[in-house]
């Protein structure tokens, strides 16, 4: 079989090769170079063992903390704040790119990979901050964009020329400017031709190949050409660049669209399964995650990890999202309204955690930079808060906590387009505003410079802060802390500990459900709603006593009584309740 792609995979002449291939007879062989790739090193494909203990905290860097004045946020300002995440009970920090950039989407148009953005600092900052992270025992996760550059980058200025050179094939280019395809652009180019996006015109899409190439389009290459081989082998060589440095691993932005028109999954398959190779055989400590919003493909292809989020039919919508924020819902789950219906979200959550079993891990977010926080609309005190803080650090898989959500930071509706967060359907803007350290009206960013990324918030007086939070023992900072800790004392409530929902038909509130570990069992018991909810809800086996770990936000607490198989539920509206089940 390896002889075989070999001898057709290298051919010394592809272009003829690949016209002589139907898309079918290609594909079936892409398929059995795959498979038989896949059987030859799925037991090497191991996790890193400290996924399994680890929270996340995002940060955006330009609005987390700015150390120089400049009114942007910068890596000496993470640095500066290290002490700070760890003490939430986070150990993991991603940031979001911070790669030179020309900022037309917030640093997702990279113009050089190899470089900080000045604006952020320099390389050796960023040295400075893996240096201070690993000396914490904590790890840095990179964000790489993967699946495009900016148009001001010097490879898309090359691919552009007419004459062939290294770059002309980086990128996917029609071979007529009169050719325009959708999600094609034209411009006055040197070359003949017209270049895919990925999103927006600024972002041309790199050439890793088509998975299903069309014959009668010739830009579509199999993901084995001389271009997307050299684009491969590209972003290994970035990958090693920051891995060399210090860096811990990588987030993958738009991760399963790398490899176009690729329904199978095999040239997306083929392409991280070569990757994960390379990446674990050198740094067998490094981690790979996805954004993709589907664990079950993310997992297959070769990531160790991938995010529930509202991409795609996750549930997590219809939990989280209401009236006000990037993406709208008339109501959701967690709604003092009461009629949300969580069974969406439970369904994929279960397929979820039956599908990739122990090959890798889910992480449901408490939101993160392209959509809604939990502080928005009619979602807004700090009880309400604290219900969905529950909800998502008592879940199995890997935690993550958005910056600015352990203090309840609100998302800002109405605010002007900036680094191209205005979307068709809201702006991003109001879930990247600076992060609250103190009362004062920039919170740690200056606005003296004209450049300043300083964004309006509301007055000081409802404004969420560290400072105000730090010694209340009620606040949601230090609940965060406490729930965080929990996971730690108790293994049922950990990484991969089991969960089962008893949600009955339409009794959908309060959510109760349960996180197994041998045998240590809890019970969770959230109620969202603004209502007082009698229910019984039925066990498959009869138990003694429930223990109260955590009774919050209610004066007359849950009245929880068990009686045989059956769990009487008595909870007061935005009540909260964790029990060890003896």
């Amino acid at each position: 079989m390896q002889r075989l792609v070999a001898f057709i995979f290298h051919s010394p002449n592809p272009k003829t090769m690949k016209k002589r291939l139907s898309p079918t007879i290609l594909g079936i062989l892409l398929c059995l170079f795959s498979v038989h790739k896949t059987n030859a090193q799925d037991t090497h494909f191991v996790l890193p063992a400290w996924i399994e203990h680890a929270s996340f905290y995002q940060i955006y860097p330009q609005s987390f903390q700015d150390s120089n004045g400049d009114g942007i946020g910068d890596i000496q300002g993470i640095i500066n704040r290290l002490d700070y995440i760890r003490s939430i009970g986070c150990n993991t920090v991603w940031l979001n790119p911070c790669f030179h950039s020309a900022f037309m989407d917030a640093g997702y148009d990279v113009i050089d990979f190899y470089r900080v953005a000045p604006r952020y600092g320099t390389n050796d900052d960023m040295r400075t901050l893996f240096k201070e992270a690993h000396e914490r025992g904590m790890k840095v996760v990179l964000d790489l964009v993967a699946g495009h550059s900016s148009d001001q980058s010097p490879w898309f200025t090359y691919s552009q020329q007419k004459q062939t050179n290294p770059y002309s094939d980086r990128y996917i280019w029609t071979n007529d400017s009169t050719v325009r395809p959708d999600r094609f652009v034209s411009g006055k180019f040197e070359r003949n031709g017209t270049y895919r996006k990925n999103y927006f015109d600024c972002q041309p899409a790199f050439n890793y190949g088509y998975g299903e190439p069309n014959p009668s389009h010739p830009w579509e290459e199999p993901v084995t050409a001389p271009g997307p081989t050299a684009t491969r082998q590209e972003l290994i060589h970035i990958m090693d660049y920051w891995m060399q440095m210090g860096c811990d691993g990588f987030r993958v932005d738009l991760a399963g669209s790398l490899v176009k028109n690729d329904p199978h999954l095999v040239g997306t398959t083929y392409l991280w399964h070569e990757i994960r190779t390379h990446f674990q055989s050198l740094y067998p400590e490094g981690i790979l995650l996805a954004e993709w919003s589907n664990p079950q493909k993310a997992i297959q292809v070769g990531f160790m990890m991938d995010f529930i989020i509202c991409f795609g039919n996750t549930g997590y919508s219809q939990m989280m999202f209401n009236e006000v924020g990037t993406y709208r819902r008339d109501t959701c789950y967690f709604d003092l309204k009461g009629v949300g219906n969580p069974d969406p979200f439970i369904s994929y959550l279960n397929d979820c955690i039956r599908v990739i079993g122990d090959k890798g891990h889910i992480c449901i977010p408490t939101s993160n930079h392209d959509f809604q926080r939990p502080n928005s609309g009619r979602r807004n005190s700090m009880e309400q808060l604290k219900t969905t803080m529950t909800f998502f650090l008592t879940l199995p898989g890997v935690p993550l906590i958005y910056y600015g959500d352990e203090i309840g930071m609100k998302y800002i509706d109405g605010l002007p387009n900036k680094e191209g967060s205005l979307l068709s359907k809201g702006n991003r803007a109001g879930s990247r505003t600076p992060m609250q350290w103190d009362a004062s009206a920039g919170a740690g960013f200056s606005t003296a410079s004209p450049e300043h990324f300083y964004l309006p918030v509301d007055s000081s007086a409802n404004r969420p802060n560290v400072a105000q939070q730090e010694n209340d023992p009620h606040s949601l900072l230090n609940y965060t802390r406490r729930l965080l800790k929990l996971r730690k004392e108790y293994p049922a409530l950990a990484c991969r500990s089991e969960i089962k929902f008893w949600q009955e038909g339409k009794n959908n509130y309060p959510l109760v459900y349960e996180r197994r570990k041998g045998n240590q069992r809890i019970l969770i018991c959230i109620n969202p709603s603004g209502k007082e909810i009698k229910t019984v809800r039925r066990y498959n086996r009869s138990f003694s006593k429930l223990t109260p770990i955590i009774n919050e936000n209610s004066h007359q607490g849950q009245i929880v009584k068990l009686r045989g198989k059956n769990l009487h539920l008595h909870v007061q509206p935005l009540s909260i309740g964790i029990y060890k089940i003896d």
